[in-house]
């Protein structure tokens, strides 16, 4: 009981700090007036049905296109185990997530810079432990974010391919889930099972799409006509046109080069793309459903799954 208590007065401390007032029964467990509302930080989950559908390349320069456009921006390498944001952008990090996790570092000690100030945390490849993480330890991840003094405008998180707990926790806690497709059947088989469980299992209702690896736009709108027709009619799910990312030679020589495609090419048809995309970004409303909501349902699921 005692662990419970605690539980709940820890996520509602961490619901102050993001501007929420206390109910009544707050303040029956002896919360004061919360501080000042912090700066909003909107977190965004780029995810894929399977691996080599581009999503990593998709999310640093995505992730750089917003820093270049006056954004502070972190990005989370949430493939654990498997991480390789810093291989793309030629950055050698000396400490990961699992230092974070044992307690050895802070969360401020992992930002590795990157070009046009875009910061990275990464997490570490080859790392058995890693990719078995409990509930309670991504849960442990993700409220690690609301210790950064200044949060970013936004928080990007690379998750692992696949719909696995590590992929779900992540794009579950999340403001937004971009999904990341190719014009392959697989691709989009992959897609509409992580549309169906993260809606079904998990309560993500809007999706956002990136057509990736397509020829043009009209190829582009083709994809995500394929895949919305499919989720319209079987899942209730809001699976909206985000842009498209083109076949581009120039894409293919900055991962070789280890650098985006935006900080070499920028005018290059993938490079404007990019672009695009990070403007299309700074459309985007409210979100439906604030990330919060989804950490304090999280950390409730890992105490109910671990006794916590």
């Amino acid at each position: 009981m005692n662990q419970a208590i605690g539980l709940e007065g820890m996520l509602r401390a961490l619901a102050e700090r993001h501007g929420r007032q206390p109910s009544g029964q707050d303040q029956a467990f002896g919360l004061a007036s919360p501080p000042p509302p912090r700066k909003r930080c909107r977190a965004i989950a780029v995810a894929g049905g399977k691996g080599g559908v581009g999503k990593t390349t998709v999310s640093v320069n995505l992730g750089m296109a917003l820093s270049m456009a006056g954004h502070e921006v972190i990005l989370l390498d949430a493939d654990m185990g498997l991480a390789n944001i810093d291989v793309l952008l030629g950055l050698t990090p000396t400490r990961h997530i699992g230092h974070l996790l044992d307690g050895t570092c802070a969360i401020e000690d992992l930002l590795l810079p990157a070009p046009h100030g875009l910061k990275v945390v990464p997490a570490g490849s080859g790392t058995r432990r890693l990719a078995q993480l409990s509930n309670n330890e991504h849960a442990a991840v993700i409220r690690a974010f609301d210790d950064l003094v200044t949060p970013p405008d936004y928080l990007l998180v690379d998750t692992a391919a696949g719909v696995s707990d590590n992929v779900a926790m992540f794009a579950a806690a999340a403001d937004d889930v971009v999904l990341v497709v190719c014009d392959e059947p697989a691709s989009l088989t992959d897609a509409y099972a992580m549309l169906k469980v993260l809606s079904r299992d998990f309560g993500v209702r809007r999706f956002r799409m990136v057509a990736n690896m397509v020829r043009n736009l009209g190829e582009a709108k083709q994809l995500h006509q394929k895949l919305a027709r499919v989720s319209d009619r079987f899942l209730d799910v809001a699976l909206e046109f985000m842009g498209m990312v083109p076949n581009d030679e120039r894409l293919r020589q900055a991962i070789k080069r280890q650098s985006a495609v935006v900080d070499l090419w920028p005018s290059s048809r993938s490079g404007q793309a990019f672009k695009q995309l990070a403007g299309a970004v700074d459309t985007w409303g409210e979100p439906e459903r604030l990330g919060l909501d989804r950490i304090a349902f999280f950390s409730r699921q890992a105490a109910v799954a671990t006794g916590w």
